[in-house]
């Protein structure tokens, strides 16, 4: 089935993916002056589930493919990619509030390169030049971005740390979940990508509720109680997550995730628009370096 599956497919998918995400984390900060980082964190998990089970119900009832039953493997990468996952979020929050949104969102852009060594040692999937080009170049670009600049001089190196920290484990995960979908037999890409989210979020959920109830119930209890907000944040989640695991399904995570930085501009008019925050001259050229590594990549 992957054979006639258009190969532009992955583009549009991944370009869906990254206007999701962009609103998810919008909500997901503003979640945290309610319910804390931590809370922020959990919620795109714990209410993403119930989309991610429509979404595999509605799937099977159009499509009448069943769900693949996953095997030991399929279950240890989607363990891996679901763990760094839950990590990567909170470290993720915890970057955006040391600085502005966009750049927060720039340091875990450094992602695409951490993704190509993981794909690499864990995968066998070595980019082609052209592509290893695109993610140097966008890398940088994120890279400048990401300098500090006059008093955001004196913030130091944890916003710096704590970003690049959030993109390893995003990239861990990417590499887990495209594990899991490769792992997974079933010839439909779409079954396989709707398998993954629903078992990634249901493993996320149980340790997650597992923990709270352990550790810390007045935070699930607050967080039951902002049940409305974190409801959109959920399902733009799983609406984010549908549309990446569809563009692994059918290209490598290193393409994926260096045509992702188109994130990086949608972020930064998410930021102008709803926390009235500008733009340095130097993040601009960091955009173009943006979008010149995008152009070679889809050249490539």
């Amino acid at each position: 089935m992957l054979a006639a599956v258009p190969p532009w497919l992955w583009v549009l998918f991944t370009v869906i993916a990254a206007a999701a995400q962009t609103a998810r984390n919008a909500m997901q900060r503003e979640l945290v002056g309610k319910v804390g980082t931590a809370g922020a964190t959990y919620v795109r998990f714990l209410f993403g589930l119930p989309f991610a089970l429509i979404f595999l119900a509605a799937q099977r009832y159009a499509t009448g493919v069943e769900m693949p039953v996953p095997g030991a493997a399929a279950l240890a990468w989607c363990a891996l990619g679901a763990g760094a996952q839950v990590i990567a979020t909170a470290l993720m929050l915890m970057a955006m509030k040391g600085r502005s949104f966009v750049v927060a969102i720039a340091f875990t852009k450094t992602e695409p390169v951490l993704v190509a060594l993981f794909s690499i040692v864990f995968l066998n999937e070595t980019p082609s030049p052209m592509v290893a080009l695109a993610i140097a170049v966008a890398t940088a670009g994120v890279l400048i971005m990401s300098a500090p600049r006059g008093a955001d001089a004196s913030l130091g190196l944890k916003p710096a740390l704590t970003g690049l920290a959030s993109a390893a484990f995003f990239g861990l995960s990417a590499t887990g979940y495209r594990g899991t979908i490769l792992a997974l037999p079933s010839p439909s890409f779409l079954m396989q990508a709707t398998t993954v989210l629903a078992m990634g979020l249901a493993l996320q959920c149980l340790i997650i509720v597992l923990w709270l109830l352990a550790r810390d119930r007045a935070l699930l209890a607050q967080i039951i109680s902002n049940w409305r907000p974190s409801l959109l944040a959920g399902f733009m989640g799983a609406f984010a997550s549908q549309f990446w695991y569809l563009g692994f399904a059918i290209s490598t995570p290193a393409k994926v995730r260096t045509l992702a930085l188109v994130e990086v501009p949608f972020a930064q008019i998410v930021s102008r628009g709803m926390f009235k925050q500008g733009m340095k001259p130097g993040e601009y050229l960091g955009i173009a370096l943006i979008i010149a590594g995008v152009v070679l990549l889809l050249a490539g």
